[in-house]
């Protein structure tokens, strides 16, 4: 049986990596969860160990920044936001930097996989609109979104991960994480700067970009939301409970729809997280990740090394992906000091910007881009990402080192 379970680990995290299986219409969410269906009904995990294996409290966290995320997408503050940039700018360095840092900040607090999905087209057709080319800028957002997620522990999905599990102190998470957080985005900018310099020094063509009416009442409705959850988050009530409670407030609205905002929840992604989790759990009834572990101990490896955790970073989230890469990793090593979860959930969200395919982030950019005409390549994203990703982690490196970190 434990065969077979290796066989179906292997594969799944295979799927992960292609992304799809050749021949079929399956994606990540659907290889994961035929997987976790297959261990179950071979019982390998008994249907009464689901709940346990499950982590619910991620879920329901996610959900809950999801429904707030969609909320201010309702009230047309994205779309203000990115119109704003665009009407604002004069000179393409100037719209560039803007790009950087409001997707950067935006992406701290609100869930990043959102923030793009919202941005992407409309910064599209605001930049073509200027007639300039639109992927700097788009690989500007992408870039900064995924640094600037790192400053919290909801800016993305592996962190909520990595803050849920390891129970770490939100407040504490992001003052350490604002210093490296800061200079990565200043590094997204420069880089994107340097590399694109031909692209970003044409004149921009004067046009007038029409600004949505400014809902006051909603826009003040969804800051006062905002603002609560991150004050709920420095008190003792669990952080998903936080999050469903302003939810919950948020659906109460006579202009729009319960519904609407529960339609912005990303189910797949969800079920990805669940079906993982099953995985994981049934991976783990081998004992080959304990294992893995103790052997690395006796050689004097650590995976919480300084030296070794970056690169073990890099090469699984490029690779299957840095929310499986960070949910392994706890899987094998479930006692992972507050320190080292910190420096992984820095590490692994900085590792994203390597190449296009290191996080869901940037796959979300190049595919709403590719509906408006944009076409992001493999390419042009490692001319950026590459030196963006190596210089921003050296730092981080540096910083944890700094503050005592050494993980040996």
């Amino acid at each position: 049986m434990d065969n077979i379970v290796v066989a179906l680990f292997a594969l799944t995290y295979l799927g992960m990596a292609a992304g799809r299986i050749p021949g079929l219409k399956m994606d990540r969410t659907g290889i994961a969860l035929v997987a976790a269906v297959v261990v179950v009904a071979i019982g390998v995990l008994p249907r009464e160990k689901l709940a346990d294996a499950v982590h619910f409290p991620t879920l329901l966290l996610l959900a809950g920044l999801m429904v707030l995320s969609a909320r201010f997408g309702a009230a047309g503050i994205y779309e203000r936001v990115t119109i704003w940039i665009a009407r604002r700018t004069e000179k393409p360095i100037q719209l560039l930097g803007l790009t950087v840092f409001v997707g950067g900040g935006l992406s701290a607090v609100l869930v990043n996989d959102i923030v793009v999905f919202a941005m992407t087209p409309l910064l599209c057709v605001s930049v073509a609109s200027r007639g300039l080319d639109a992927r700097p800028y788009l690989f500007g957002l992408a870039a900064a979104s995924n640094a600037g997620s790192a400053a919290t522990l909801i800016g993305n999905p592996h962190n909520i991960i990595i803050g849920q599990v390891g129970n770490l102190d939100f407040w504490d998470y992001a003052i350490f994480a604002a210093l490296p957080t800061g200079v990565a985005l200043v590094v997204v900018f420069l880089c994107i700067l340097l590399v694109w310099r031909k692209s970003l020094s044409k004149d921009v063509r004067p046009v007038e970009l029409e600004l949505p009416p400014l809902n006051v009442a909603e826009t003040a409705f969804c800051v006062v939301a905002l603002a609560l959850l991150l004050v709920l988050f420095a008190t003792p009530l669990p952080r998903e409970i936080s999050a469903l409670l302003v939810a919950g407030g948020l659906m109460l609205s006579r202009k729009i729809p319960s519904r609407r905002l529960l339609d912005e929840i990303d189910a797949p992604l969800l079920i990805l997280f669940a079906s993982l989790f099953v995985v994981n759990a049934a991976f783990a009834t081998t004992g080959i990740p304990q294992m893995a572990a103790t052997r690395l101990a006796d050689t004097g490896i650590s995976i919480s090394s300084i030296l070794i955790l970056p690169f073990v970073s890099l090469v699984a989230s490029n690779t299957i992906g840095n929310v499986p890469a960070v949910m392994i990793l706890l899987e094998a090593w479930p006692i992972l000091d507050g320190k080292t979860l910190t420096a992984l959930a820095i590490f692994s969200t900085l590792a994203g910007n390597l190449l296009l395919v290191g996080s869901l982030v940037n796959i979300i950019v190049a595919e709403r881009a590719l509906v408006h005409g944009v076409r992001l390549t493999f390419a042009d994203h490692a001319r950026a990402g590459i030196p963006i990703t190596l210089s921003t982690m050296l730092f981080a490196g540096l910083w944890l080192w700094c503050w005592g970190y050494s993980g040996f």
